[in-house]
């Protein structure tokens, strides 16, 4: 109907297709750019360049992708490129573990076995090496190990009945 009205000449028509074509064109360019730019920050920090690694990794942060969200909380910690932030730093680890990355979810552990950012926890460190484990990490086995090591056999129970039960908080509405 709009390519209609735009050979009659109808002016509404010609802009809907406008617009149509040019929201077509930056959705095809949409996945390449973000994979370019997940890159360009990867190599930033090969340089040691961590202020343009951040520059490339945040934006993609917050439309959720998850390694980049992984990559912000790992600057976070280590206060490359921005100031060193373990709340900050399990802010976007949360963010990258709920959905589903591996990675984020040991450094997640392993901030709550240790309390960086946030209260010690052991049955929430086991939980989030168990599900990097589901994943097949061998990393999250030694975490599981670390924290199961600080826990009561109730606490290991109980942890256990966490991760089997957990869901991504967008789906526990």
């Amino acid at each position: 109907m709009t390519i209609l009205r735009f050979a009659t000449g109808d002016a509404t028509g010609m802009h809907s297709l406008i617009k149509a074509v040019l929201v077509a064109v930056a959705l095809a360019f949409a996945t390449p750019v973000t994979a370019q730019d997940f890159e360009a920050g990867w190599e930033a920090a090969q340089r040691d360049d961590y202020v343009a690694a951040e520059r490339e990794w945040r934006p993609l942060a917050e439309q959720g992708h998850a390694d980049a969200q992984t990559k912000l909380g790992q600057l976070y910690a280590a206060g490359r490129g921005v100031p060193q932030d373990d709340a900050e730093a399990v802010n976007w680890y949360r963010k990258a573990a709920d959905q589903g990355n591996a990675l984020a979810r040991i450094a997640l552990g392993f901030n709550y076995f240790v309390g960086l950012g946030v209260e010690k926890d052991y049955i929430q460190a086991y939980v989030w090496g168990d599900l990097a484990v589901a994943q097949g990490s061998e990393e999250a086995i030694i975490l599981r190990k670390l924290a199961a090591s600080k826990m009561t056999p109730e606490e290991i129970a109980e942890a256990r009945k966490l991760a089997r039960e957990w869901k991504p908080k967008q789906l526990q509405q």
